[in-house]
């Protein structure tokens, strides 16, 4: 997870941190597409977003044949990068 992530989700209450720690362990262990997660979509070539809660994102890309998924936003809705 990319700092700016890091320190957005900071803000969030303490269950949006959670749902975001359960996410990260789903990426880890499934990949990055995670269609039971509330709201998931793919935005576009490798990038993918999903709800936390009403009011708050998470935004994750992968490159094709990448091992590495990257969470490059966390944070709440109104800001979100798409």
């Amino acid at each position: 997870m990319i700092k700016r992530a890091e320190k957005d989700i900071a803000k969030a209450p303490k269950l949006v941190q959670a749902k975001l720690a359960y996410l990260l362990l789903d990426l880890e262990s499934r990949g990055p597409i995670q269609p039971t997660w509330s709201h998931y979509s793919k935005l576009g070539k490798g990038t993918y977003h999903c709800h936390l809660s009403e009011k708050w994102v998470a935004c994750w890309r992968n490159e094709a044949g990448s091992l590495l998924v990257e969470v490059y936003y966390a944070g709440s809705r109104e800001s979100a990068p798409y």
